[in-house]
């Protein structure tokens, strides 16, 4: 079936007639095409997002636009289940688990529905009293909107949700290996009411990125993806002199203190890398275990990974579905086997896939390395798969050093019952984000973002709308008298 994009508010194909497949990576069948669109076709989006910001969203009061917003989720909601199999169908997460995001992603949606019209300036005193001086909180204008194929719904709630609360008009770009419920979604945005040209959906692969990413029309750009495209967004951003939000890789650690409640911790290492496959940034991939406890940890989790029921993630005892595409599948396959050859000992992952129901799926076992070297590509290269690095640690500050070792800082977990050290550990990681005791946990109030290569800027809490707009300042003259004209006034 031919999926159509969404223009000014219609429904179009790509202008030069070129489609791309959506595959199901469990059943590995086509289920959809999708539009490639050309550069033409994203100078047309940015158009169309360009006159509605102009022709009155700009200026929609904010109560109007926060009505929209819970319309927005009440239809999400209410098509949650669509939704979830859909992306299912897509990139082979498990229906559980994109169940959970569809409901996310609407609490998203609220949750900056309600700072919609809360939006304020200030008024600042100045040394002069025959000075006013105040500011407004405006919308930036128009905004990219650039997903990954790993999590399309939430990732386009994280940017979407505070981009039209805070006044702006947009276009959004999945990525071409999962681009079915964005295109979904322009049915939702024009049920809820959202005028034409407001929400625009273009999809494509590098040609319709690349002219999105340097399009000099466009006042924001947020990137969710790796670290070689979102470099490469940012180049072509700096150009024109467009800010940019990057969500981009991690490696990070989650930490076991010898003194934690060491059933929670294995639990927490199994979620923190198996969970959607490992397939998401945040995935704890360097699990950090204290030297006393390394042996007990490693082969609890190791066993717990051995018992990991993969198959069709649509249905419920299913606890790992496949990969989402063959690119990926190629990758954290070479990564395994470069691990094993590599000096580090293969604890689980490297029995062959026999299992008939498998059928054609992209299937990788959960993999666990132990003695790893911190140095080594195991442990400072994102994988992106089901693929853990265990390594050992003496100390707290061995752990510290250790974990903040690497290019990327975007998520950690540290797991003891000594609170002390629990503040002191979160305080020394260099990453934006730091579980204490749990791991892989989100809120639609929490900020997100990582600083080093995973990135820079915030996503979801109020730090997002920040990255949506910008400060206008105001300064009256109320004193009636003219001063020197030839020296600055304060």
């Amino acid at each position: 079936m031919n999926q159509l994009m969404l223009i000014g508010g219609q429904r179009v194909p790509a202008s030069a007639g070129r489609t791309l497949p959506a595959t199901d990576p469990f059943r590995g069948t086509e289920i959809a095409r999708v539009p490639d669109a050309s550069p033409a076709d994203v100078a047309d989006a940015v158009a169309a997002a360009r006159a509605a910001f102009d022709g009155g969203w700009s200026t929609t009061p904010g109560v109007r636009r926060a009505e929209l917003l819970h319309r927005l989720a009440d239809l999400l909601v209410e098509r949650a289940g669509d939704f979830a199999r859909l992306e299912t169908s897509d990139n082979g997460k498990l229906l559980r688990e994109t169940s959970n995001q569809a409901r996310f992603a609407a609490r998203n949606y609220r949750f900056f529905a309600g700072y919609a019209d809360k939006l304020y300036g200030r008024t600042i005193p100045l040394d002069s009293p025959d000075t006013l001086d105040y500011t407004t909180a405006e919308p930036i204008g128009v905004a990219a909107l650039i997903t990954a194929w790993n999590s399309p719904m939430q990732l386009l709630a994280n940017k979407l949700a505070p981009a039209l609360a805070a006044g702006n008009c947009v276009v959004i770009k999945p990525s071409e290996h999962a681009s079915l419920t964005t295109l979904a979604m322009a049915d939702l945005v024009e049920e809820a009411g959202f005028p034409p040209g407001v929400v625009n959906i273009v999809t494509g692969g590098a040609d319709a990125g690349q002219a999105l990413s340097g399009h000099p029309g466009l006042d924001r750009i947020s990137f969710t993806g790796s670290v070689p495209t979102g470099q490469a967004i940012a180049t072509a951003a700096a150009k024109n002199l467009v800010p940019v939000t990057l969500e981009l890789g991690g490696k990070s650690p989650n930490i076991v203190f010898a003194d934690a409640d060491l059933d929670r911790a294995v639990i927490g290492a199994v979620a923190g890398i198996f969970a959607a496959g490992g397939q998401t940034c945040i995935a704890g991939s360097r699990l950090l275990v204290q030297d006393s406890v390394y042996d007990k940890v490693v082969a609890a989790v190791a066993e717990r990974a051995r018992a990991i029921r993969l198959g069709d993630p649509m249905l419920e005892p299913t606890q790992l579905g496949p990969v989402a595409n063959r690119p990926q599948f190629d990758r954290i396959r070479r990564a395994v086997t470069n691990g094993a050859d590599g000096g580090a000992v293969a604890l689980t992952g490297l029995e062959p896939l026999a299992d008939p129901e498998l059928g054609a799926g992209l299937f990788v076992r959960p993999t666990v390395f132990a003695e790893v070297d911190n140095a080594s590509p195991l442990a400072r290269e994102e994988i992106f798969g089901p693929v853990l690095s265990a390594i050992r640690f003496s100390d707290e500050d061995e752990a510290v050093a250790i974990a903040n070792d690497s290019e990327f800082g975007l998520a950690s977990g540290v797991w003891t019952n000594d609170l002390t050290r629990a503040h002191r550990v979160a305080r020394r990681i260099v990453a934006g984000t730091v579980w204490v005791n749990t791991y892989r946990s989100s809120a639609a109030q929490a900020p997100f973002g990582g600083t080093k290569k995973s990135g820079y800027g915030r996503e979801r809490g109020a730090e997002a709308l920040s990255e949506y707009l910008t400060t206008k300042n105001v300064m009256i003259d109320l004193s009636g008298t003219s001063g020197d004209p030839f020296s600055i006034r304060t």
